[in-house]
């Protein structure tokens, strides 16, 4: 009964929404559909603001991935692992995902594919990819969008939130899962 009231819900939540937000402005006298354009335009303009900013992002994932760092990386960190039991496959997952969340899914799928959605691997890189968001693409985006050049703090805190919720991710599935 739940799930399928919430399929209905689901289903009209959107629709519901793109009705009742114009009918809104309608009823308060606004400018909905100049309101819309300003909007549209602005957002335009915002985009084309961060592209510089996505285009060096993006260059940098893919010297970092193509120069082979992030398998240097990985042996360094390998031992670390080890010392806490954890299968080292999970590594560029975890390197990846502050960097780019195409690639970070793709890594997880591939441990998903491999090792299974039920085994431990499986459920932690399904974990991860749900506990945190791509660091460098967020503060690319939202700094790019207002023209902050400086985000060094912004940076540290992000790797640090990184950092936690990847040491709460192996804990939690430890503990559930063994």
């Amino acid at each position: 009964m739940l799930v399928e009231g919430l399929a209905v819900v689901s289903k009209w939540a959107i629709p519901t929404l793109l009705f009742f937000v114009p009918a809104y402005g309608m009823l308060r006298r606004l400018p909905v559909y100049q309101t819309f354009i300003e909007g549209a335009t602005e957002g335009f303009y915002t985009a084309v603001r961060i592209i510089p900013y996505l285009v060096g992002m993006m260059i940098s994932i893919g010297v970092f991935r193509a120069s082979g760092a992030m398998e240097v990386l990985a042996g360094l960190l390998g031992p670390i692992l080890d010392l806490f039991q954890l299968p080292p496959d999970i590594l560029p997952l975890a390197i990846m995902r502050p960097l780019s969340g195409s690639a970070a899914l793709g890594l997880a799928a591939e441990i998903i594919n491999t090792y299974g959605p039920d085994s431990f691997i499986g459920r932690l890189a399904s974990t991860m990819q749900g506990t945190t968001d791509t660091t460098f693409f967020v503060l690319t985006i939202y700094f790019g969008s207002v023209g902050i050049k400086y985000y060094r703090h912004a940076v540290v805190a992000g790797l640090l939130a990184d950092l936690t919720t990847l040491i709460a991710s192996i804990i939690i599935c430890k503990q559930m899962f063994g």
